[in-house]
């Protein structure tokens, strides 16, 4: 006869300041008996870990990291042993973070899975940089694209069209194109549009390069992820939201 099965919790984690997880998010860490976390996952949330708990870093970087269906695995493995698993995921786990397909994996399995969200980096970088993405003052839409799509590796296709559509453009991960994506982007937008690079969002490390987007790839140059970019109005109003500090 089978033994009880677990469940698991795919968990957004918020974007990098463990104050921003949200209560729940808390909570379901402190009662895991087993957490497998991300690498953007703010180090202070495993704090919350109960004595005893698993802790497993399933972290993905470019070119390294545990294979998807390795972790996909993983969480039925400790599901099915009766442990109530915690898949924590910097940001939104349905931002970009794939929390979708585990998810998914997970429940036909036939384990109950569910999706608690969190603040994500498109959003929370950019209000703890002070870029305003929704403004009266000036921008009244804003679009998020990814720099990176799995399949091809390149920005998304409808980078340049968004581009044009909205008044604000946030890129997550840009780093590893973001030649390629200023420059849709300054063909869309035009060379002199304002741009802002936010790195390290909302931790004590963040760092904020503004130039304008034909420029902003060679203001950047060097520099690693995490990184957030905001392209258009909502980077022009980063000065006024702060009453003009750097």
């Amino acid at each position: 006869m089978a033994g009880p099965r677990g469940r698991v919790h795919i968990v957004g984690a918020g974007p990098g300041d463990p104050e921003l997880l949200t209560l729940k998010a808390a909570r379901l860490i402190s009662e895991a008996d087993v957490i497998l976390y991300d690498r953007l996952a703010p180090p202070g949330a495993l704090s919350l870990a109960r004595g005893g708990a698993i802790l497993v870093d399933v972290g993905k970087a470019p070119g390294r990291g545990p294979a998807q269906d390795l972790i996909n695995r993983e969480l039925v493995r400790h599901a099915e042993a009766g442990r109530v698993v915690v898949r924590l995921k910097g940001g939104d786990p349905l931002v970009f973070g794939r929390g979708e397909e585990e998810c998914s994996y997970v429940l036909s399995r036939g384990i109950p899975c569910e999706m608690v969200p969190g603040v994500s980096s498109a959003t929370g970088a950019p209000t703890c940089a002070g870029i305003p993405l929704g403004s009266r003052w000036g921008s009244s839409s804003f679009a998020v694209v990814t720099g990176r799509t799995a399949a091809s590796g390149s920005p998304a296709p409808s980078l340049g069209a968004l581009a044009r559509a909205a008044d604000t453009l946030v890129v997550m991960m840009p780093l590893s194109n973001l030649g390629a994506i200023a420059s849709e982007a300054s063909s869309a937008m035009g060379a002199g549009a304002p741009a802002a690079l936010v790195l390290n969002g909302c931790t004590a490390a963040q760092r904020v390069i503004e130039a304008p987007i034909s420029e902003i790839a060679s203001a950047a140059a060097g520099l690693g992820p995490p990184a957030v970019l905001v392209a258009g109005a909502g980077a022009a109003l980063r000065r006024r939201a702060l009453g003009g500090a750097p």
